[in-house]
């Protein structure tokens, strides 16, 4: 009996982990076996870097809150406590885009929590 390959099945695993690897450098984009661990690599840092991400972004969003605030003579921390007290439900993102873009509405914001800490 003539031997069999499984040469579709296998040329596609192979065709699938090279795509994955187009851009490498060195025999990382085109000998699979080495492909293969530097893509499971890349797929790991893909995957814990999602999560960084998140964690990256909230901290730029409380340091730019944080500088806006500071120019209206509080703190970071005063200010969350004043947004808490006044019942102001905005998120940090939303925060630090107004901070940015649009000053004086941020401003009246910063009053309002300067009026709820004086409460």
């Amino acid at each position: 009996m003539a031997r069999t390959t499984s040469g579709k099945i296998t040329k596609n695993r192979h065709k699938k982990i090279l795509a994955l690897a187009k851009g490498y450098r060195g025999r990382s984009k085109n000998c699979f076996s080495i492909a293969v661990e530097k893509v499971e690599k890349g797929l790991q840092y893909a995957y814990r870097d999602r999560r960084a991400r998140k964690r990256s972004f909230r901290a730029l969003w409380i340091q730019r809150i944080n500088a806006a605030v500071r120019l209206h003579d509080l703190v970071y921390s005063q200010f969350i406590g004043g947004l808490n007290k006044a019942g102001i439900e905005m998120d940090r993102k939303v925060l630090a885009d107004l901070a940015v873009h649009n000053s004086e509405a941020f401003g009246e914001i910063v009053a309002q929590v300067k009026k709820a800490l004086a409460q």
